[in-house]
C-alpha cells in the first residue's frame, strides 16, 4: 500500500511506535522527544503517508468538520439567509457529508480586515475550510493561516479555487439576447468582487464585439436593488428592449420595476439572469438564466478538502449553462 491508502495503524506499525505518538508527531502535539518526531517523520515521507483529513481530526481529538466561510454585511443572519446562493452551497456539501461523521460549521467574517476572527476561524479548522464568497485579500489571509481552504469564487493566486465561468456565462447572455433580435442590451451588474467583476467584463466585451453600447449601471446581487437599478436604466434609456442581469435575485426586482412601467416582459424588454437559483423559477414571468452549477462546485470543494492537502494555486472551473424560460423572446 502507497499513499492515501495506508493507514495511520500502518505508519505506526513500521514505525515501532504507538498510535497516539504517530498523532501527537502529525499534530504537533508534545510527548515524543525529538529524535523519535524526526524518525515517524522519516517513515512518513518513506511510506509516501498522505493522512486522511477526517482521521486526523480525529487523532488530534477534534470533532472533525467542514467550515464554510461567508463575507457578508452586516447583519449576517438576514443576508445569509436571504440569498438563494448560500443554500445551494450547504445544499452540495450536504450531499458529500452524508451519512460522514463530519459536522459543517458556518462563519461570518465582514472582510480580511476583522484580522481577529478571520484569524480565529482558521486556528479552529479541522477538515479545511470552504470559502463561500470574500475578496481575495480574506482568501489570502485564511490561506496564510490555514492551508486547507477552497474558494468557490475567483480568488488570489495562490488560493486553491473551484469557480463558475462568470465572464462566459454573461458573454453568452448577451449573445443570446442579440441572436433573439435585441439591439438595446442594458445591463445591471453585480457587487464590487470578483464574481460581479467577471461577469461586469463578460458584459462589456461582448456589446464591443457586437457593436452595441454599453447601457449599464452598478448594482448589488439583492432584489431590491435590481428594482431601483432598473427604474434608472429606464429613465435614462427609455429604448431598451433587453436587460442582461447579473443574478437572478436582482433580475426579480428589475422584473418588477420593467412591469411597473406599463411594458411586458418579455414582449418589449426581455431579460436574462444569472445563477438559476429559486429567484429564477418564482419570478413572475420564469426567468430565463444562466445556471451556475453551485451545488457541483460546493461538493467538489469538499472532496477535494477530504482527499487531503490541495495544491496551492489549484483551479478547477465549471461552465455555466443558458436555461430559457419565460423572460425572454424574439424582438
Amino acid at each position: 500500500m502507497a499513499g492515501s491508502k495506508l493507514t495511520i495503524e500502518d505508519v505506526a506499525r513500521a514505525a515501532g511506535v504507538s498510535r497516539s505518538t504517530v498523532s501527537r508527531v502529525m499534530n504537533g502535539v508534545p510527548g515524543a522527544t525529538e529524535a523519535v518526531r524526526q524518525h515517524v517523520k522519516d517513515v512518513i515521507a518513506e511510506l509516501g503517508y498522505v493522512p486522511d483529513q477526517t482521521a486526523r481530526a480525529l487523532a488530534s481529538r477534534q470533532q472533525p468538520a467542514i467550515d464554510v466561510v461567508v463575507a457578508s454585511p452586516a447583519p449576517a443572519v438576514g443576508w445569509i439567509g436571504s440569498h438563494p446562493y448560500y443554500s445551494r452551497v450547504l445544499a452540495g456539501i450536504m450531499t458529500v457529508l452524508a451519512g460522514r461523521d463530519v459536522q459543517l460549521r458556518i462563519h461570518s467574517v465582514a472582510a480580511a480586515e476583522d484580522a481577529d476572527a478571520v484569524d480565529a476561524i482558521a486556528r479552529r479548522a479541522s477538515i479545511g475550510l470552504v470559502l463561500a464568497d470574500g475578496s481575495p485579500a480574506l482568501a489570502s489571509r485564511l490561506h496564510r493561516q490555514c492551508r486547507r481552504v477552497v474558494s468557490l469564487v475567483a480568488t488570489a493566486p495562490s488560493v486553491p479555487a473551484v469557480e463558475a465561468d462568470n465572464a462566459g456565462g454573461a458573454h453568452a447572455a448577451v449573445q443570446y439576447l442579440y441572436q433573439l433580435g435585441r439591439r438595446r442590451i442594458a445591463a445591471i451588474h453585480g457587487a464590487d468582487d470578483t464574481c460581479g467583476t467577471s461577469r461586469r467584463a463578460g458584459y462589456v466585451r461582448a456589446v464591443a464585439e457586437l457593436g452595441l453600447p454599453d447601457l449599464s449601471t452598478g448594482g448589488a446581487f439583492r432584489r431590491e436593488v435590481g428594482l431601483s437599478a432598473a427604474r434608472d436604466l429606464l429613465d435614462r434609456y427609455p429604448d431598451v428592449d433587453a436587460m442582461f442581469v447579473a443574478c437572478d435575485l436582482t433580475a426579480a426586482g428589475a422584473v418588477q420595476a420593467i412591469t411597473a412601467t406599463s411594458r411586458r416582459v418579455p414582449q418589449d424588454v426581455s431579460v436574462v439572469g444569472f445563477d438559476d437559483s429559486i429567484a429564477a423559477v418564482c419570478a413572475n414571468p420564469p426567468l430565463s438564466t444562466m445556471r451556475m452549477p453551485v451545488e457541483d462546485m460546493a461538493a467538489a470543494a469538499v472532496r477535494l478538502l477530504l482527499d487531503g492537502p490541495v495544491p496551492t494555486g489549484y483551479r478547477q472551473r465549471f461552465p455555466v449553462e443558458l436555461i430559457v424560460r419565460e423572460s425572454t423572446a424574439p424582438a
